[in-house]
């Protein structure tokens, strides 16, 4: 008796994680949707009006592109987030080369990495592999290396550390940027928390970590984030070696 109504509170609280995420998934769609299209149209229309100059509607342009960037961060993560919650999603197990990732990372970001000249290093077995799937774990990683190069200063270093212990290999994404004040770690994976710019103004939606977890859990993984203000995040991801 005591086993069915722990596995049935089990069942509840996820059933309430679910609907909190969706919940807040809506909230962050809607407002700042709402947010950048009345902004720009605000603009546009008080340019037609010409009670603003041309030469102030352009320099408020890079803020509407920063915002415009946003608002397609949002919609690209709740895209990847839909596929995996409609139909038959299933993960599809391949084995995966760990430097096969930092290639992926290191490709994808080249021009970040150039722009805020910061160096991408490895760290661990070059042979070291896992197995999981790639759609999904390439998502988890593009969204915290995306994060470190965020909050990274120009000519600081980020890396890629590999460790494997005994069927679980751990995945660290390490930098030494702004880090997080700790009081904010607790809700890290909440709505709750207040959205930081990046070192060079780039913003975000505070959605991708979120989802991240999602993905982690349906890798039958965990997520583990050490931060430091001033001295820097390593956000570690434990997953199987093998899948049985």
């Amino acid at each position: 008796m005591n086993d069915f109504i722990n596995e049935l509170q089990l069942k509840i609280e996820r059933l309430e994680n679910e609907i909190n995420f969706k919940n807040g998934l809506i909230s962050i769609l809607s407002h700042d949707s709402k947010e950048f299209f009345g902004t720009f149209l605000w603009l546009t229309e008080e340019l037609e009006r010409k009670t603003i100059s041309e030469d102030d509607f352009f320099k408020l342009l890079p803020q509407v592109k920063r915002d415009a960037q946003k608002n397609l961060q949002t919609i690209q993560d709740s895209i990847a987030w839909l596929k995996t919650q409609y139909g038959e999603f299933k993960i599809k197990p391949v084995k995966i080369m760990v430097m096969d990732l930092f290639h992926y990372l290191e490709e994808k970001y080249a021009a970040q990495l150039k722009e805020k000249n910061i160096k991408f290093y490895f760290k661990g077995d070059h042979n070291a592999f896992l197995t999981g799937d790639r759609l999904l774990l390439e998502y988890v990683l593009d969204k915290i290396f995306n994060n470190a190069v965020k909050y990274s200063f120009p000519g600081q270093d980020v890396y890629l550390q590999e460790i494997t212990e005994d069927d679980e290999v751990v995945l660290s994404i390490i930098d030494s940027g702004t880090g997080i004040n700790e009081k904010y770690l607790p809700g890290i994976y909440t709505y709750g928390n207040p959205i930081f710019l990046g070192t060079a103004g780039e913003k975000g939606a505070g959605l991708s970590l979120k989802i991240v977890k999602n993905f982690i859990s349906l890798l039958n993984g965990n997520i583990q984030i050490i931060s430091t203000e001033n001295k820097g995040t390593t956000v570690s991801l434990f997953l199987r070696k093998f899948i049985v």
